[in-house]
């Protein structure tokens, strides 16, 4: 007989396990949206602005979607959150930086290069502070209502304000006249995308009471008609609506803090 050991069972890897489907999907309209970002950046490159701003607000949609989507799928995980998060980056702090400095900020050259630049780092350090809030086990249940900072798809959508009114108002052939004014009003957006300032939390929104279901239909295809055919207008009025929303926010914080308190 042989000396020899009994020869092991070859050892054969798991199988891959089977992903569900659910929590792809979410993960698929994060990358649209990146890719959206993206291509923001080679519209404005290309000189096309407006197809640039179009670009980063639909992103801006589908930011809004992948998040309920998963929740309503039940397909949230960690990975999906990460991936969010560098796809937000590259959305509402990247693009909209390079777009605000190809479309006008460019005149000053290094100034609005630093403008853009400011921009995109406080878009970062919002989210970076977003991604550390989600894991205190502390935070009560009434600040879940309230973003710290302002989040970084509306601090793109606010932040180029400056271009709208410019497409609107100026012939985009003329040189910018008021690039001293739209420096200092993107670098306030910023502080206020790395500011502590509370503002209004829409994730609650969710559910509408059955009686307002006909009334919130009317009124969300009025203003789908409205942001289709006034895309530039309608971007103006979001902006100033949600700017003025600020001071509200912060009145019902300190107003709910001190009631919690």
């Amino acid at each position: 007989m042989s000396d020899l050991p009994p020869s092991q069972p070859l050892r054969t890897r798991p199988p891959f396990r089977a992903v569900p489907l659910r929590l792809l999907v979410p993960n698929l309209v994060t990358l649209l949206a990146l890719c959206l970002g993206l291509t923001a950046i080679r519209f404005a490159f290309e000189g096309a602005i407006e197809w640039a701003v179009s670009a980063i607000a639909a992103a801006a949609v589908l930011d809004g979607l992948d998040g309920r989507i998963a929740r309503a799928l039940k397909g949230t995980s960690r990975f999906g959150a990460e991936l969010d998060s560098l796809a937000d980056f590259v959305d509402f702090g990247v693009a909209p930086g390079v777009v605000l400095y190809v479309s006008g900020l460019d005149a000053t050259k290094s100034l609005g290069w630093l403008a853009a630049l400011v921009f995109a780092i406080a878009c970062a350090l919002r989210l970076a502070r977003f991604n550390v809030t989600l894991d205190d086990p502390n935070m009560p249940p009434w600040r879940k209502n309230f973003f710290v900072g302002m989040p970084a798809p509306a601090g793109a959508i606010v932040g180029m304000l400056p271009i709208y009114l410019r497409l609107l108002l100026t012939d985009p052939a003329s040189p910018p006249r008021f690039v001293g004014v739209e420096i200092a009003y993107v670098l306030g957006v910023a502080l206020l995308m790395a500011s502590r300032v509370p503002h209004f939390s829409g994730k609650s929104l969710g559910r509408v009471p059955q009686a307002y279901v006909a009334p919130v239909l009317i009124a969300l295809a009025a203003a789908l008609l409205l942001i289709v055919n006034f895309p530039l207008q309608s971007l103006v009025a979001l902006s100033l609506a949600y700017l003025a929303t600020i001071p509200l926010s912060v009145r019902r914080y300190l107003a709910m803090r001190r009631q919690n308190s």
